[in-house]
């Protein structure tokens, strides 16, 4: 009788984190599911164990905006076995906020705890390999360069700029983790879930909030943007693929910006130092 496998999700109140943990669910998979509120929380289990034909799923409360909350969950987790770690939590704000510990908030999370987050489960995903990890990234990492002079964007912010930032983050993080993984029987990849009509960008106001909710009316369903995800935490056929950067199940190019080594092992080495990780 085969194992059942576990996927930890992050983000999966909503939106593409939710239809995946369902998704999953339906598979028989056993889903741990990472929210930042109770009650939304709840409400996603809920949904996810209706539709769940192995093990019920969990619920697990963690808010990335601190980085204490990535550890105690991490710490939560440990000794546990999971066989892909999703890592698909996200914001875009409008206006600049700091987390608890002093990060821009879009850089904080969006980068900085899923970087702690993976660096803290890699042993037990080495110990569990085969092993995956899926990064939701976006196809807005092509709109931007990094500013390693400024990653905390205290000289100019722009919302919709450190979004892109971030993401660019989340495919060089990749790109190095990958370097890093290699010949450990875990795999890496990053993907674009397409403009998917969610609740992502609820807390963003003024002309981009404005955009969004109009935006939402021609974009993808959550069920079509949790597709690539789905499919790189499950599919044989990316069996031993990693490094790469996918859209709609296809491998694609990333941005020149996103395919630089330098940058990346230089990302890699200061995310490091700003989350209190040895080098």
């Amino acid at each position: 009788m085969n194992e059942t496998k576990t996927c930890m999700v992050t983000g999966a109140n909503s939106g593409v984190g939710l239809v995946s943990a369902r998704e999953l669910a339906k598979q028989g998979w056993s889903v741990l599911m990472v929210c930042r509120d109770r009650a939304r929380g709840e409400e996603a289990l809920a949904s996810v164990r209706a539709a769940a034909s192995g093990p019920a799923p969990e619920l697990l409360l963690a808010d990335f905006a601190s980085l204490a909350e990535v550890r105690r969950l991490a710490s939560e987790v440990s000794g546990r076995r999971i066989d892909v770690l999703m890592n698909n939590a996200g914001l875009m704000l409008t206006e600049r906020r700091a987390t608890r510990d002093g990060f821009e908030t879009t850089f904080g999370v969006n980068h900085l705890a899923p970087f702690l987050l993976t660096n803290l489960l890699l042993d037990g995903l080495r110990a569990n390999a085969p092993s995956r990890i899926v990064n939701v990234s976006s196809r807005a990492h092509t709109r931007s360069t990094l500013d390693f002079d400024d990653l905390n964007a205290e000289k100019n912010f722009d919302g919709w700029q450190a979004y892109c930032r971030s993401k660019l983050c989340n495919v060089l993080f990749t790109q190095e983790l990958a370097r890093r993984l290699e010949g450990s029987g875990v795999t890496v990849n990053a993907l674009h879930p397409g403009m998917v009509a969610t609740g992502f960008g609820r807390e963003t106001s003024g002309l981009w909030g404005a955009l969004l909710k109009i935006g939402r009316f021609v974009m993808t369903t959550p069920e079509q943007g949790a597709r690539t995800q789905v499919w790189l935490a499950t599919s044989p056929e990316v069996a031993g693929v990693s490094g790469r950067y996918f859209i709609d199940c296809k491998p694609v190019a990333t941005s020149r910006a996103g395919a630089d080594p330098v940058a990346a092992a230089r990302l890699w080495e200061t995310s490091a130092r700003m989350v209190g990780l040895a080098a």
